[in-house]
């Protein structure tokens, strides 16, 4: 029995991109389509859609650094919106069995870093405003970036004298700042840090060229300066 193939159209309305870009990601070799008797007409199977739409990592960062668009699902444009799929998450989390204990911290923690992004870019977007926010959580992984104005320059808007992204992150994550509006949910990245700290959860987050990690059971917080410049925010939050 022959495989039922998708349209480009109803690929397009699967992934929640334009037909452009499919038409893009297959040229460039992203996204390859199938072609029948070396037709023209582009078609793919679903399964292989899936696999493609799950590498979040990889969407959110090409999309911090170029700009690149990814599928609509991953996209908030809103606060409300993030925070109408946080719930979502979370009733999903609380369906899995071993999670009881687990599932509200899992929430705090993409929650405040979600929140964050919105929080302090709000009205100062330099671009494209909202956030990626991803997760797959058969795999354990939540994903949550943005294309804002980055740890160092929000906070020196209250501390100018902040020398570098590893000193920034690492006041983010360490210090309350007076003359900073208030998070919404609480203590910001400094309850993430705790949270990850007491709890079976690793936590990658970098801006500009800062990076943390805290995995396995070694949970010392420390910041370390990465490789590359991440423009905005990128977190990758694994149980």
């Amino acid at each position: 029995m022959e495989e039922e193939l998708l349209t480009i159209s109803q690929a397009a309305e699967y992934l929640g991109v334009s037909l452009n870009t499919l038409r893009r990601w297959d040229e460039s070799g992203k996204l390859i389509a199938i072609k029948k008797d070396g037709g023209t007409h582009r078609y793919y199977r679903e399964k292989d859609l899936e696999i493609f739409a799950s590498d979040m990592m990889k969407f959110a960062s090409e999309w911090i650094k170029d700009g690149v668009e990814f599928p609509s699902r991953f996209y908030c444009p809103t606060s409300s919106i993030f925070n109408a799929r946080l719930t979502k998450m979370e009733y999903e989390l609380m369906q899995k069995p071993g999670f009881e204990k687990l599932y509200s911290l899992i929430v705090l923690i993409a929650g405040e870093i979600g929140d964050n992004s919105f929080a302090h870019n709000l009205g100062k977007w330099p671009d494209t405003a909202g956030i990626f926010f991803g997760y797959d959580l058969a795999k354990g992984v939540i994903v949550l970036a943005d294309r804002g104005l980055g740890v160092l320059e929000t906070l020196r808007q209250v501390r100018p004298q902040l020398p570098s992204h590893v000193v920034a992150v690492t006041v983010a994550f360490t210090e309350f700042i007076s003359g900073r509006a208030p998070e919404k949910r609480g203590n910001g990245l400094k309850l993430v840090r705790e949270v990850v700290t007491d709890q079976p959860i690793d936590l990658f987050y970098t801006s500009g060229d800062a990076e943390v990690r805290m995995k396995g059971s070694d949970k010392k917080f420390h910041v370390t300066r990465g490789q590359r410049i991440v423009r905005g925010c990128l977190a990758k939050i694994e149980f």
